[in-house]
């Protein structure tokens, strides 16, 4: 568990990966202001048909030029064996797994066994409902193929009664479950909680309270214009500030 003065992690990019501009336009920013990792949907799921739902694998180009321009990590999300495949194949940083995939058992089954013999990162978002065995339970799956360097992502969960969240914290679970596994690094995603910027920074001061290891957080170059999660993003001089405001030592 982080002691209350060591630095904290960062990674930060868009929700969705929208255009090979905004990709690089937004790494460059982010650069500027000391993110060393930048995260990026390519394949979105979405609850309703005919939704934007990622660019898919000509993304993983984008993310290429960054690693490669910018000499910055980069990582997006893997939902289907297929993802796991390409990601691989063309050197992604890291992967994480979402909230709708880590619901289910059998996926997870399948996502572990596409990533035995994997070395990189793999990161592990809650699932959508407030089941810590679930939660556990994916974790395990991955430990079962072998993988040595997993890491978790709390992003709150889904509830009737939600407001003003977007996903309600319930932080006594996400504690619930860092003592399950509590030498497994631990981030907060306070962009999915929050749903709104101005929630932003009292989400990301009550888990910097709890001493996470680190914030996994939205930023777009221009949020308004973003095809995904418009109202959580940040831009990167906004997230700096935010940063500022909270007064904590971003690992570089």
């Amino acid at each position: 568990m982080r002691k209350e003065q060591n630095k904290i992690g960062l990674v930060a990019g868009p929700c969705s990966a929208e255009t090979r501009v905004q990709m690089l336009e937004t790494a460059r920013a982010l650069k500027h202001i000391g993110i060393k990792t930048i995260r990026a949907g390519l394949w979105k799921p979405r609850s309703r048909f005919g939704s934007f739902e990622g660019v898919g694998s000509c993304g993983l180009v984008w993310l290429n030029e960054i690693q490669q321009e910018l000499g910055l990590k980069v990582m997006t999300e893997v939902a289907l064996p297929s993802h796991v495949e390409e990601t691989m194949k063309a050197g992604i940083d890291m992967v994480w797994i979402g909230a709708r995939t880590t619901v289910n058992p059998f996926m997870m089954n399948e996502l572990a066994e596409s990533l035995r013999g994997c070395d990189i990162p793999v990161w592990v978002k809650n699932p959508v409902c407030p089941d810590i065995e679930l939660w556990v339970g994916a974790v395990e799956r991955l430990l079962h193929a072998g993988l040595k360097d997993i890491r978790i992502i709390h992003r709150g969960f889904c509830a009737i009664d939600h407001l003003p969240y977007r996903n309600v914290p319930l932080w006594e679970q996400a504690e619930q479950f860092r003592t399950r596994l509590p030498d497994m690094p631990f981030y907060c995603d306070p962009s999915h909680i929050a749903g709104k910027r101005e929630l932003l920074l009292s989400v990301c001061e009550k888990a910097l309270s709890l001493h996470v290891d680190g914030l996994f957080i939205e930023s777009h170059c221009c949020p308004q214009k973003a095809l995904s999660d418009a109202s959580q993003q940040l831009t990167p001089d906004a997230l700096a500030e935010l940063l500022n405001l909270l007064n904590v030592p971003i690992e570089k």
